[in-house]
């Protein structure tokens, strides 16, 4: 078979591992050829590929970014657009298409796959909130990118009796902060899924305070709500999926604490360094799979469906499921950090 690969949105850990593997799987098991989209739908909009061999894919198992690159591009809001990729992919002669990417990369996939394109979806994003799916490649190295960071915050805010703020990535849902917060021994950790207490934040700040622990260490997801109900963004603009950039959470939140209670408070923003560098054993080993499951879902034909893991198991669900809501942080996992908290 001839089968088309591209990876969209942000990039992640763990992208270049899928395509190793659907790549060496198809081309030594299949006899497939393999050509890969550049920069996401905006290279299939534009027909700009490159042709994926085992020499291309060689070593790159172990690399961060994507060999293919990426673009936030929305084929539905441009006018013609879904018509033109599909006109794209026939004047390639492929047999299926295999689209790497989170919920907004596979409402295109999906919304091709309506007009009779043949793809499948691999699961991406460090964000973990993709629906169907117990866990995204990407996600255990952003985590364990961003436990390192807040293990360093711990030293420096107890030598100089301050309060740190750390922002780290999650839009609609609080995975990374609730994993990094938890596994880092932060004092507070605050989530997209529950509104911000001010109050109730800088209680804990001074029970920890008074209770001979004169610094504190606070994470803080991106997508966390102000006791405002306003989200910190930079600028107005929005991207062509109609999402904001959001930053600036750390920030404004430290100021409301300084003020608050009088400690010394800074704040950090890991930023992109949360998607950057080399995936962890665990992502190359969970990417691995999903590219292997991926080609073999377009040799059986399962068209139209997200390749997910479920338990420890390797399963697919359609992908209108997928993209039909966000997984986010439930009571269950809240609970946690109720359970850690000191009553106050």
């Amino acid at each position: 078979m001839r089968v088309g690969l591209l990876t969209g949105g942000g990039d992640c850990p763990g992208l270049n591992a899928v395509i190793h593997a659907v790549v060496k799987k198809g081309i030594i098991h299949h006899g497939d050829e393999f050509i890969g989209f550049l920069e996401g739908w905006r290279g299939v909009l534009d027909n700009n590929s490159i042709p994926l061999t085992l020499e291309t894919v060689d070593g790159i198992l172990i690399k961060g970014g994507t060999i293919l690159r990426t673009s936030r591009t929305n084929v539905r809001k441009i006018e013609g657009g879904i018509q033109k990729c599909v006109e794209v992919l026939k004047a390639n002669k492929l047999d299926a298409l295999i689209a790497i990417g989170g919920d907004d990369t596979q409402s295109v996939t999906n919304a091709l796959i309506e007009a009779g394109v043949p793809g499948v979806g691999v699961p991406k994003t460090i964000d973990n909130d993709l629906n169907g799916t117990d866990v995204c490649f990407g996600f255990d190295t952003a985590v364990s990118i961003a436990t390192e960071a807040i293990d360093r915050l711990h030293t420096t805010a107890e030598a100089h009796n301050r309060v740190i703020v750390c922002e780290v990535m999650g839009r609609d849902a609080g995975w990374i902060a609730l994993t990094a917060g938890v596994a880092g021994n932060a004092h507070v950790v605050l989530v997209p899924e529950k509104p911000i207490d001010l109050d109730h934040v800088c209680n804990l700040l001074k029970y920890n305070h008074d209770h001979g622990k004169k610094y504190g260490i606070v994470v803080v997801a991106e997508g966390a709500k102000l006791p405002s109900g306003a989200q910190t963004t930079v600028g107005t603009k929005v991207d062509s999926f109609g999402h904001a950039r959001l930053s600036g959470i750390a920030q404004a939140l430290a100021e409301a604490i300084e003020e608050k209670t009088g400690y010394e408070t800074r704040s950090v923003n890991l930023g992109h360094t949360q998607r950057g560098g080399t995936p962890s054993a665990y992502d190359r080993m969970l990417a691995t799979r999903y590219g292997l499951a991926a080609i073999d879902m377009v040799h059986k034909g399962e068209f139209g469906r997200l390749v997910v893991l479920r338990g420890t198991e390797i399963k697919s669900i359609p992908l209108a499921e997928a993209i039909s809501k966000n997984r986010t942080v439930d009571d269950h996992f809240l609970e946690i950090l109720t359970g850690l908290e000191p009553k106050v």
